[in-house]
């Protein structure tokens, strides 16, 4: 077997056999395997960032989370992949790349055997089942499955986009809409479809097109049972149930359910407007 030189250490390895758990948030009630991880768990409720980065002043929950920011500024990327040559950040993301090579998955549904390369991908799903949206955003009351999605959340509130392009200096509400950005200037596609070859930006974006071959549609509609590819095709045909009409014209203030109506709608008032002089090609006019 494994062997350690603490006697904690060791102790701690076995809960990961034993599924034990016995350290307790006292704000939600999820359970941990270390204390450590209960301490740093604790800080999501009460706001604590007690790690400050020497380079921007952004402060953080934990000290892994700061090192792993610091290298943003510093550029380290000490962690590469074996198979595919691509480096990483921090070891925690190798380790979840390398599943994209192997396929491997070895997180489980409880509920419905689905599996998952990443524990964190398990525990989200898990809430779809059980309906627990535990982050709750303080301005509008909004609840969320996942912190990181609560934060990303109450940046529409702030106007905060931290995330800045490298090339055209765009910013961003998070750290994957700037990766997916970057994305269409540099070409990268890394994501490419095991069945038509078809290349992606975005690993959502592949797991999506997916669903088009296997003709799956986990989103249902709690309304009329309605099954959709993804989230936000379900998320718009809500609308149609709860008659929410976001998407308001500019110039006569018409509201849509989606945004591709709401663009539909806009040139009906730009169609057969006359264009400046200075757009227009006049020797082609003259031809």
């Amino acid at each position: 077997g494994k062997v350690f030189t603490r006697a904690w250490d060791l102790r701690s390895h076995i809960r990961t056999h034993t599924g034990e758990k016995p350290y307790k948030c006292q704000y939600c009630g999820v359970s941990f395997t270390q204390a450590e991880h209960l301490h740093r768990h604790i800080r999501t409720h009460t706001g604590d960032r007690p790690f400050q980065c020497q380079y921007c002043e952004k402060t953080f929950h934990n000290h892994s989370s700061l090192r792993s920011h610091t290298r943003t500024h510093t550029g380290d990327k000490p962690y590469k992949c074996p198979q595919c040559g691509k480096s990483f950040s921090h070891y925690d993301t190798l380790r979840k790349h390398i599943r994209t090579h192997t396929g491997e998955k070895p997180y489980t549904c409880p509920h419905c055997g689905k599996s998952f390369t990443q524990s964190s991908s398990l525990h989200h799903h898990i809430r779809t089942h059980t309906g627990e949206r535990p982050y709750k955003c303080p301005h509008c009351g909004k609840a969320f499955t996942q912190y990181g999605s609560l934060h990303t959340h109450i940046r529409t509130h702030t106007g905060d986009k931290p995330f800045q392009c490298q090339y055209c200096e765009k910013t961003f509400r998070n750290h994957s809409s700037l990766r997916s950005h970057i994305r269409t200037h540099t070409g990268e596609r890394p994501y490419k479809c095991p069945h038509c070859g078809k290349a992606f930006t975005q690993y959502g974006s592949l797991h999506t097109h997916i669903r088009t071959h296997t003709g799956d549609k986990p989103f249902q509609c709690q309304y009329c049972e309605k099954t959709f590819r993804n989230s936000s095709s379900l998320r718009s045909h809500i609308r149609i149930h709860t008659g929410d009409k976001p998407y308001k014209c500019p110039q006569c203030g018409k509201s849509f359910t989606n945004s591709s109506h709401l663009h539909s709608h806009i040139r009906t008032h730009t169609r057969h407007q006359c264009p400046s002089p200075d757009s227009v090609d006049h020797s082609s006019v003259l031809s």
